[in-house]
């Protein structure tokens, strides 16, 4: 019985050895990474809403580098591996003394920009930050410029900051048409697999890579090993989610830099049956798009202007203030509450909606509890709110357990509408004499687009305080002077020494 088991054994390994052999015919790449390569190479950026846009997008992204290099725990993981070591014409880490080579360089920008969650955001089926891309655009472009001009043009190539702003609005849009209608949450991926590819595609065009080359760069982004969303989620939340992005900024950027180097591709990564992205890793489904490549996504993107706050709980936050100013003029406080009930979005339920003990400042961010909590009890909410310092405040988890949060189908789905695109919340306060205040309701939060016109100074006003907390009044006001609509005329060198 055993010896006819084996050799059963035996022929089916040989039949699948003999079938993979035969097969061995390679096809043409994947139209997923064929369509993006073509929308790199040839697509004009020929929006001005989009430029603009990117322009703020830029600044607003640089701001949250320089305020994210505040906190010890994220200063401590950039720099060079080997410490004291200066990259000849390197990468310059806005912020810092580093000079680094791209790879890493990509990694220290990224991670500084993700610190504290405060940079922009798209939201659908995925979610994810796509100014997170920015590691690994601003290191290529940076550190190409700086050995053009010290080789005399003989290696590298000279970049303007507009090069770096139409890289912003195509890897934008590369991540942000991928996450429309393909969810990676739900199959327990990180959206940073989106970083990964969206900044391959871009930086690849920015090496001079040709268009051939720039899919075998995709293909290796999307056979590598891709994160799982573990470190966003309770019991494990934790401080990778704020590296994440950098990590995969320098992957890009260094599978990007093989390829340039002779490293060949996979053509039917995504698809090859039974070793392909879509059947390891997707549940054997393809990939669907709601719209083709434009500049959609930039011109869309949500800003996170008043709060460092997990998306889908700024406008909770912004209820939040609201009935704090209602319970003061009541002469109430935090502690005259009952109980909160908080109206939300699909997406809020599964990742923010957290009871039990919060143990870092990761974890705290992804709370909508503490988000409304803070506000509540202090009429405020920022990145300091998340400290060790601010939580072991009693009256925060008091309150937290007065809380419950529900799905509002009509958020849900407004979350998701193309002409949309909102992410409401609604809270309700009882207060404990019996009054019910009214609920105050806010469907977008003043960094959507249908607030543009609102937002744009307040954003402005956050970049400049990010500035003089770093950089002080003198640079900070030699940066604002550079930092208007010609912005794109510069070197981009020129502009990344402003920082440093």
């Amino acid at each position: 019985m055993l010896s006819t088991l084996k050799r059963s054994f035996s022929t089916s390994a040989r039949r699948m050895s003999a079938a993979i052999i035969t097969d061995n015919v390679r096809p043409q790449p994947d139209k997923v990474l064929r369509d993006i390569a073509d929308y790199v190479h040839d697509y004009k950026i020929e929006s001005p809403v989009a430029m603009e846009t990117a322009r703020l997008c830029l600044l607003d992204t640089l701001g949250c580098g320089l305020e994210g290099l505040k906190y010890e725990q994220c200063s401590r993981l950039v720099g060079p591996v080997v410490p004291g070591t200066v990259v000849p014409n390197g990468t310059k880490v806005p912020g810092t003394s580093h000079q680094l080579d791209p790879v890493r360089g990509a990694f220290s920008i990224g991670t500084i920009i993700r610190w504290l969650d405060f940079n922009d955001c798209w939201l659908a089926a995925e979610w994810g930050h796509p100014s997170d891309n920015l590691g690994a655009i601003l290191a290529v472009a940076d550190w190409q410029s700086r050995t053009a001009k010290a080789t005399g043009g003989k290696e590298g190539k000279q970049f303007k900051v507009k090069d770096v702003l139409e890289a912003m609005i195509k890897a934008h849009e590369i991540q942000g048409g991928l996450a429309i209608e393909n969810s990676f949450n739900k199959v327990g991926l990180d959206h940073v697999v989106l970083v990964k590819v969206a900044s391959t595609a871009v930086v690849s065009k920015l090496l001079g890579l040709s268009k051939e080359q720039t899919i075998d760069a995709l293909s290796h982004a999307f056979v590598d090993g891709q994160a799982l969303r573990t470190y966003r989620h309770a019991p494990n939340t934790m401080s990778r989610k704020s590296w994440a992005a950098g990590d995969a900024c320098s992957r890009a950027v260094n599978m990007a830099l093989h390829v340039r180097n002779g490293e060949q591709g996979m053509p039917s990564v995504l698809t090859a049956p039974t070793w392909g992205f879509y059947d390891v890793l997707f549940k054997g489904k393809e990939f669907t798009f709601q719209r083709p490549y434009g500049s959609y996504i930039m011109e869309n993107v949500l800003f996170k202007i008043s709060y460092p706050a997990e998306f889908h709980a700024q406008t909770a936050v912004e209820a939040a203030m609201t009935l704090h100013s209602k319970l003061q003029a009541l002469g109430k406080t935090a502690e005259d509450i009952e109980s909160i009930r908080i109206r939300t979005q699909d997406a809020a339920m599964r990742i923010i909606d957290k009871k039990g003990p919060l143990y870092n400042y990761a974890d705290r961010d992804h709370c909508i509890q503490y988000m409304v909590a803070v506000p509540l009890i202090h009429g405020r909410l920022t990145a300091d709110d998340y400290t060790d310092a601010v939580a072991s405040d009693p009256r925060i988890d008091a309150l937290r357990e007065k809380m419950v949060c529900v799905e509002d189908q009509r958020f849900s789905t407004e979350y998701h509408a193309p002409d949309k695109r909102y992410i409401g919340n609604a809270i309700q306060i009882t207060l404990k004499d019996g009054t019910v205040l009214d609920e105050v309701e806010v469907n977008y939060p003043i960094g959507h687009r249908m607030r543009r016109e609102e937002g744009t100074p307040v954003l402005l006003a956050k970049f400049e305080r990010h500035l003089q907390g770093r950089l002080g009044a003198d640079r900070t006001k030699q940066i604002i002077a550079k930092s208007n609509e010609k912005v794109g005329e510069l070197d981009v060198d020129e502009y990344v020494d402003l920082y440093c």
